[in-house]
């Protein structure tokens, strides 16, 4: 029988599928910043301040919108509008029809994958968001939360 997230929609997932489908990279939990001429998004290496850098999830999960006042919450509804999320976030991959990576901790069966891929932000936090000030931000711009390094292409 084929995975849930190849025969639903992200409408159809029960809140426990819905769930699993977050491989734990924590690239959507870092600052962002939007060019407001260009509408394009810049990633900084600065994380929110819930954010664990060593499990790279939220240590207030439960709690999170209410501790963080942007805190965005993915729905069905608004993923596909969500233009900061990552391109190989599962979210985003399967409103577009397409397949969870071999490192996805759905496919591979190990929950630690995603960060031996080097695809998660462990190690690579410089600080959390209540140690850096806002006017400081475009200082931390990254460009390795939208690319994919080269042993997360090639299967392990």
């Amino acid at each position: 029988m084929e995975p849930f997230w190849r025969r639903k929609s992200l409408s159809e997932m029960s809140g426990a599928e819905w769930e699993s489908l977050c491989d734990g990279c924590g690239r959507c939990c870092l600052n962002k910043l939007e060019d407001e001429d260009t509408g394009r998004i810049y990633y900084t290496d600065i994380g929110c301040r819930l954010l664990d850098t060593k499990a790279c999830r939220c240590s207030d999960y439960e709690n999170r919108s209410a501790e963080v006042e942007d805190c965005v919450r993915l729905s069905p509804d608004n993923v596909a509008a969500l233009s900061w999320l990552p391109p190989t976030c599962a979210y985003r991959l399967v409103a577009d029809g397409r397949d969870l990576y071999w490192w996805h901790p759905l496919v591979s069966g190990d929950r630690d994958s995603v960060h031996a891929a080097g695809m998660s932000v462990r190690g690579r936090v410089f600080a959390l968001e209540d140690a850096w000030p806002d006017s400081e931000l475009e200082d931390r711009i990254v460009t390795w939360p939208k690319r994919m390094p080269k042993r997360a292409r090639d299967r392990a």
